[in-house]
């Protein structure tokens, strides 16, 4: 479901009850494009882990993708991927957890991990 601004959302259509509209919309326009499945994975990731995590980026507005240098086929453009931070994360953990949970896409950064749920495998690591 699409959001012009995730202050749209309504409350009683939120089922995902450790993140916020706010956090999963896109930093640059406020827009939310919501994939239930992701999020519903999200959330049972979450659960799971049992240690709150912070969403740097969830979906992405194509014009917000292109202005980051993101790639110009990105998930977040789906609503399909987040880059989580580590600051209170097991790396080693939280890739396996996303795993299990149905992130195909998985590739490491330096302080953050990124999770997609595209239909097929793809690990890559960025760290320096």
């Amino acid at each position: 479901m699409f959001f012009e601004h995730y202050s749209d959302v309504d409350p009683d259509y939120w089922r995902w009850p450790n993140f916020t509209p706010k956090e999963i919309a896109c930093k640059g326009t406020g827009k939310l494009l919501v994939n239930e499945d992701s999020m519903d994975r999200l959330q049972a990731l979450r659960t799971e882990i049992g240690l709150p995590f912070h969403v740097n980026s969830g979906y992405r507005s194509p014009e917000y993708n292109k202005k980051v240098g993101g790639a110009p086929n990105s998930f977040h453009m789906q609503g399909m991927a987040f880059d989580i931070s580590l600051s209170n994360l097991n790396r080693g953990i939280m890739t396996e957890k996303a795993e299990d949970y149905g992130f195909n896409g998985i590739g490491q950064y330096n302080s953050f991990i990124h999770i997609d749920t595209r239909d097929y495998k793809a690990r890559w690591d960025k760290r320096t």
